[in-house]
């Protein structure tokens, strides 16, 4: 195999397939990435771990067609790091010879007939804009579990009834739901799958930019079930959790008592400096009322810090209670200058959700649902 390529071509499409190759592979194959030269003049570099799939092709000048497996991690430290010059690669015996100008590497080959072959991507099911759902995903994500308690819960459900996309994610402290709509191949396509939040966050940022994104649904979330997304030359692919999604939807307040809309920026700040002097697991504590929100936090010998916000507030004074983290990931997500936040008493789930300006319409495409926390005393 014989190929020349630029490098910040070869550079980028490294990078872009070694991205989720795992630090500890179950077998040493899987830590490489594997590199197909066609006389077409198309170089195509793979990667896969069993749950997760990339793969993307690129023009190059192919003298010899063939595959090589390298380590990806270590072409990929290698190719960004290279002079802005064309890269030649070369497979000749045990090694690959990668020059760029008077840089030179030799890596060792891997067993490529020992590579898996890679999961064919299910049938396409439709297209969505790239920037809208990196938003989504990175907006519900932020609420999916963390920890390997409750699989389940570590990804975003995903359903799709017609022209809308619902994505849905809960750790049950909070819960996080966003609906756009899409172009799907069918009008009456129905899909639910179960994605990891982590890898559905990474693929977003790594397809968002491309404009659209082709998705390709592969039945139930569970079993065998895959999900494919394709964007230009870039296609991925990812195993669907599996088991059944708790029905965490009926946890939306459908009525509140009192409602108060805040700057999001001003609120966010506030809460933060405050938070400074929360200890661990301690809350922050919020009042609304009288035009604006106190923020408070410590209590007896321990540091304390307040601050007000202005805001317009409908209903009665209420008092509430909040892990400062959660608080701040919802403020974060919404994206509008404006946050409203919904009550119907201090200690059931209150919901943040976004708008424009002070007296524009609430945004309800995005909600986010935060358990309060139970004041002692």
């Amino acid at each position: 195999m014989k190929f020349r390529v630029e490098r910040d071509v070869l550079a980028e499409a490294v990078t872009w397939v070694a991205r989720g190759l795992p630090a500890r592979p179950p077998v040493p194959v899987l830590a490489g990435v594997l590199l197909e030269a066609a006389d077409d003049g198309t170089l195509t570099l793979s990667a896969f771990d069993y749950e997760v799939s990339a793969r993307i092709s690129v023009p190059a000048e192919v003298s010899q067609s063939g595959t090589v497996l390298v380590l990806g991690r270590l072409l990929a430290d290698i190719s960004r790091n290279l002079p802005n010059q064309p890269v030649e690669v070369t497979a000749e015996g045990s090694k690959v010879q990668v020059t760029c100008g008077s840089s030179r590497f030799a890596l060792l080959q891997m067993p490529a007939q020992e590579y898996p072959t890679l999961p064919s991507s299910p049938e396409g099911s439709g297209s969505i804009d790239g920037s809208l759902f990196t938003q989504a995903v990175q907006q519900v994500q932020v609420a999916a579990d963390r920890g390997d308690t409750l699989p389940i819960l570590t990804g975003v459900r995903v359903e799709v009834e017609g022209e809308t996309i619902t994505l849905l994610a809960t750790d049950r402290y909070r819960l996080a739901m966003r609906e756009l709509a899409w172009s799907p191949n069918a009008a009456d396509a129905s899909h639910v799958a179960l994605i990891p939040a982590r890898t559905l966050s990474d693929t977003a940022k790594a397809l968002g930019a491309a404009g659209s994104i082709d998705v390709a649904f592969g039945g139930a979330a569970g079993g065998d079930g895959l999900v494919g997304f394709e964007a230009g030359q870039r296609r991925t692919t990812t195993r669907l959790l599996d088991g059944e999604y708790p029905k965490v939807a009926k946890i939306f307040p459908t009525s509140s008592e009192t409602e108060a809309v805040i700057d999001t920026h001003a609120l966010t700040e506030a809460v933060k400096r405050v938070a400074l002097v929360a200890e661990r697991n301690t809350p922050v504590r919020l009042r609304f009322g009288d035009g604006q929100v106190a923020i408070e936090a410590g209590t007896g010998d321990d540091a304390q810090a307040s601050e007000a916000v202005e805001a317009t507030v409908q209903g009665p004074e209420l008092e509430i209670a909040f892990n400062p983290g959660y608080l701040l990931d919802g403020l974060g997500a919404l994206g509008t200058t404006f946050a409203r936040m919904s009550f119907t008493a201090p200690l059931k789930p209150a919901m943040i959700t976004g708008q424009e300006s002070a007296d524009a319409e609430v945004d309800t495409t995005y909600r986010y649902v935060l358990q309060p926390v139970r004041l002692a005393g």
